[in-house]
């Protein structure tokens, strides 16, 4: 499986970079994408929380780039400093996306339950990973077992990227609904907003691809290792 799975990884390094590239430039064309109706980034989230009856979330900036993200320990929407002060069509989006986290919250949507309670895992997964991934390579022949346990750890953040995927896409649905239905954006920049979802979801996509290969390779060298 060695040649199969470098031709393999190939192909996903490259469509995360392609994704990742086409994403940047979306974000960047959509940045340009001035609202009519004047709101900010901020001002949208705020607006999403109320129509949905949530008022004990609230709505942060932080520092850095691409850091926007829904904290449901301490109930914060972060967004970026781009985010929470401009007014575009990509603000709008990201701003909504995050708050679609909230309602997620608030609903008790399962597949977000199952990641907050992957979350914990994952981060110790993360520490010893690569070390005992490491460790089971070298010593495959006189001590396997560690390999395989290097696997399950692997798999239970593999578990977490495709559980993922349905918490992004419902959390991009359901802020592209708000948007729409209570019609906060014209045609335009309604389909800016979907654009720059789409394809800020695909980077999660490609990631599970990725993850879920690297399992593959490391169960094909465990199942080879005589």
């Amino acid at each position: 499986m060695g040649m199969s799975y470098l031709i393999l990884a190939g192909g996903i390094m490259l469509a995360s970079w392609l994704v990742s590239s086409t994403l940047k430039s979306k974000f960047e064309f959509y940045s340009k994408l001035h609202l009519q109706n004047g709101m900010s980034g901020r001002e949208i989230a705020e607006k999403m929380l109320a129509d949905h009856g949530i008022y004990d979330v609230k709505v942060i900036s932080v520092e850095g780039q691409l850091t926007d993200h829904y904290n449901p320990t301490d109930k914060t929407v972060n967004l970026s400093e781009a985010v929470y002060n401009q007014r575009n069509a990509a603000a709008a989006a990201v701003a909504a996306h995050e708050c679609g986290h909230a309602v997620q919250h608030a609903t008790a949507y399962s597949m977000l339950t199952l990641r907050s309670q992957l979350v914990p895992v994952v981060n110790v997964a993360s520490t010893y990973m690569q070390w005992i991934l490491l460790a089971g390579i070298l010593m495959l022949r006189t001590f396997p077992q560690l390999l395989l346990v290097g696997i399950v750890i692997f798999a239970a953040t593999t578990l977490f990227s495709i559980v993922t995927l349905p918490v992004e896409y419902d959390a991009s649905n359901r802020a592209l609904a708000w948007l729409e239905n209570k019609n906060m954006l014209t045609q335009e920049e309604q389909a800016g907003a979907k654009d720059s979802l789409k394809w800020a979801a695909r980077t999660y996509v490609v990631a599970a691809l990725g993850s879920i290969a690297t399992l593959l390779y490391y169960i094909s060298i465990f199942n080879n290792r005589r």
